[in-house]
């Protein structure tokens, strides 16, 4: 049976890490995360389009 490149693995990868690497990269990880939605905000809120009302006659 095939897999599609963005299936994950059925097994985790052959790396062995310790408690404190782990927590290491995970806050890493975070912070690039949090870093990149900062970046993109502006971009991550929807249109507003402001639409005058007619004056009435």
């Amino acid at each position: 049976m095939s897999r599609d490149r963005k299936d994950p693995p059925k097994s985790p990868p052959d790396r062995d890490e310790s408690p404190t690497e782990r927590a290491v990269r995970k806050d890493h990880e975070s912070e690039n995360q949090d870093e990149a939605l900062e970046e993109t905000f502006p971009a991550s809120d929807p249109v507003s389009p402001f639409i005058p009302a007619k004056r009435p006659d």
